[in-house]
């Protein structure tokens, strides 16, 4: 127990040591987080929610004091990590809050039906899931690392300079990127290139949007498309937002999540 209330516990799923905290009684409530984002990102809003709910939030593989995966995972096996997690905590009904690729991993998870748990509502914070089309800026960025990549994959760039190709790796992407290991390098070039756009449609829950209206990761329009096709969903877009829009207006969006999950 890392504070007073706050009780901090490791959980193993599939062999990776997991990294998790529980604070609050009442009803469940799970917070996803987004890439790269450790436990201590969402504590604002988890102490909030702990005042009228049961809440948890993870480390996710790879972040924070939770183990990497052994190789590289696609939704899919986010997905799966996700249900066992559930599972295992023995939560047979809960509310889920993702925020960026947590909300991706919701979004996949909840289109997948049935789950062997009840998921009561869902909130999505500046949530990934959806592919942006690139600019003609980007993609000439994308066909450069591309062909910088295949030329110091030649043997003879290998052999006179053998970390190359993985220096240029780390230079190439953006900060998230460069900062993670092979394996998590890996791991997010296959979820931004997954589309979940088909998908927003299959999710029966009553969903709640939250957007940064200045989110530069993820894009306004998303939200607005979401809204748009994901059937019972609302969106509060926040005016000077950016992707963390819920360490940047606490009061505001903690009495939205509020509001939300305590209706009938």
């Amino acid at each position: 127990m890392s504070k007073k209330g706050v009780i901090k516990i490791e959980i193993k799923i599939d062999d990776l040591n997991i990294n998790y905290i529980k604070q609050g009684k009442g009803n469940n409530v799970l917070i996803v987080p987004g890439w790269g984002a450790p436990i201590n990102t969402y504590m604002t809003l988890f102490n909030s929610i702990s005042k009228y709910a049961c809440c948890y939030v993870l480390d996710m593989p790879g972040v924070g004091d939770s183990d990497e995966p052994k190789k590289s995972w696609d939704v899919n096996d986010y997905v799966d990590f996700l249900k066992k997690f559930i599972k295992a905590l023995e939560l047979k009904e809960l509310s889920l809050i993702g925020h960026s690729n947590g909300g991706r991993v919701i979004i996949k998870m909840m289109s997948e039906h049935p789950t062997e748990f009840k998921v009561n509502k869902i909130i999505l914070m500046g949530s990934a899931g959806i592919k942006n089309k690139r600019t003609f800026k980007q993609n000439c960025k994308v066909y450069t690392y591309k062909f910088g990549k295949k030329i110091l994959s030649l043997k003879l760039v290998k052999k006179i300079w053998p970390d190359a190709i993985e220096n240029f790796k780390k230079n190439a992407g953006s900060e998230d990127y460069r900062n993670s290991t092979p394996i998590m390098r890996e791991t997010m070039v296959k979820l931004i290139n997954t589309d979940l756009t088909d998908d927003l449609h299959k999710i029966e829950q009553p969903t709640l949007i939250i957007w940064g209206e200045k989110d530069t990761a993820e894009k306004i329009q998303n939200g607005e498309l979401m809204e748009k096709l994901i059937p019972d969903a609302g969106l509060v877009k926040i005016e000077d937002g950016s992707h963390f829009v819920f360490l940047e207006k606490t009061g505001y969006v903690n009495l939205v999540i509020k509001t939300f999950l305590e209706q009938k």
